[in-house]
């Protein structure tokens, strides 16, 4: 092929322009050099500040704190920029371009690229164009984008050319528009974290409504919760006659009387409305945590026996009921581990585990029993009375994590949430079978909702 044989350059040209614009490469307007490398050794010359692709941004450059190296007379004409010289970045966030606006004159480091016009041109409208390839990923992009921006790619970019009356018009046109554009990314960046947030919000409002009663409505056949709690305080009366639990001398007892909530400790009574969040239908209970679950109990087995083992990472976090589990022998496991076994909840009780929801109720164990990270809260119903997917339910809502948080202690990136907290939590108890009409209801609007978002 001759030196100066037409080439189709068709399958380079990414749209079609006016009749009266062309196609031309941007080495044929601007000449262009590259800053100074760094060299730490090399001190002749003048100490003189300069710029690094860490100060350029879109439109604009971060002047803190600049730095220095030394400049030969010869570095500092090729190195320089000047007021209205378009400066793109070759390292870093390839592309990224902004015009140097001011008076005074700046060095560049060798990752920028100083753009000059051989002639006057409107270098507000090329910006536009580095701009717009960037973010269409013709320039840093994926696949047909160039990949990184040498002096050959920069000279072979092409460019569509307006005249240059047309160019300042573009400019004009674009400044127009800009704040409405600044406005509506602001807009469309609420509205996306808005979407992010939509389906965790709506679920946290839902379980809220469930824990208040508002979710399905009461059967008034249910037996009420205050005769569900007469047989739990039965129950366990049989089981520390047995010797199987230990009694609770300060055991919680909350009742009504004169339309207020009165709690009982032992042989001291006293008013509890102001503790009491919300209001729950007249066949509900309120109770602490402590009054009605054991609270990290402990496992008796065979050293012999195959068990699960949970490292915090098998147990999943978010509004699911999900774990796994790992096969070991009980006797390298039962010392400096949390003790659970089948139907336990179990939540975690470190940040940010905690606020992510990690909680489960423990299914499936071999031979029923386990052990796993020490860094769980073990909610155990010894009475065998309760629905517990319904009290891990109570555990993932959005009032039970605030306030867990607000009670927090320990220092930062290792607190935790107490045995106080958990023992003294106050729960909204349904009669049994409401409970579990609650638990199935959740499951069916939570997999709706994962289906639709």
């Amino acid at each position: 092929m001759g030196k100066n044989e037409s080439v189709s350059i068709a399958d380079e040209v990414p749209f079609e322009i006016p009749d009266s614009w062309e196609w031309c490469r941007l080495g044929d307007i601007f000449y262009h050099n590259t800053g100074k490398a760094l060299n730490a050794s090399n001190q002749s010359g003048q100490l003189l500040e300069y710029i690094t692709t860490s100060n350029l941004y879109w439109n604009r450059f971060e002047l803190n704190s600049l730095r220095q190296m030394y400049f030969t007379d010869v570095e500092i004409d090729k190195c320089t920029a000047t007021k209205g010289d378009l400066l793109v970045c070759e390292g870093g966030d390839i592309g990224r371009a902004a015009i140097w606006p001011f008076d005074y004159d700046i060095r560049i480091q060798n990752h920028i690229h100083r753009l000059r016009a051989y002639v006057p041109v409107c270098t507000e409208y090329y910006y536009y164009i580095f701009y717009l390839y960037k973010h269409v990923g013709w320039i840093g992009g994926k696949g047909i984008g160039i990949q990184g921006l040498s002096a050959n790619a920069l000279h072979s970019l092409l460019f569509p050319l307006p005249p240059i009356e047309e160019q300042q018009r573009i400019v004009e046109r674009i400044s127009e528009i800009e704040p409405y554009t600044e406005k509506y990314e602001i807009a469309e960046s609420k509205l996306n974290t808005l979407n992010n947030g939509f389906p965790d919000q709506l679920k946290k409002s839902i379980l809220q409504l469930a824990v208040q009663g508002k979710l399905v409505p009461q059967n008034p056949d249910d037996e009420p919760a205050s005769i569900l709690l007469e047989r739990i305080r039965a129950e366990k009366e049989r089981l520390i006659a047995e010797g199987k639990i230990k009694r609770d001398k300060n055991e919680s007892v909350i009742f009504r009387r004169d339309n207020s909530h009165y709690e009982k400790l032992g042989s001291q009574e006293r008013c509890i409305d102001d503790e009491i969040p919300f209001d729950i239908p007249d066949t509900w209970e309120w109770c602490r945590v402590s009054s009605i679950l054991n609270i990290n109990p402990r496992n008796q087995l065979p050293d012999d026996t195959t068990v699960g083992f949970m490292p915090m990472p098998l147990l999943e976090d978010g509004f699911n009921n999900r774990h796994a589990f790992e096969e070991r022998k009980w006797k390298t496991v039962k010392s400096g581990f949390t003790h659970f076994k089948n139907d336990d909840v179990v939540v975690a009780k470190i940040t940010p585990c905690f606020q992510n929801r990690k909680s489960a109720v423990i299914r499936d164990l071999p031979n029923g029993y386990g052990a796993g990270t020490t860094e769980l809260h073990v909610l155990r119903d010894v009475t065998n009375t309760l629905y517990m997917p319904y009290i891990l339910l109570i555990c993932k809502t959005h009032v039970f994590i605030a306030d867990g948080i607000s009670a927090f202690t320990g220092t930062a990136g290792q607190q935790r949430v107490g045995k106080g907290y958990i023992a003294n939590y106050l729960i909204p108890l349904p009669p049994i079978q409401e409970q579990i009409r609650i638990v199935n209801s959740v499951q069916i609007i939570f997999e709706s909702l994962d289906e639709l978002l």
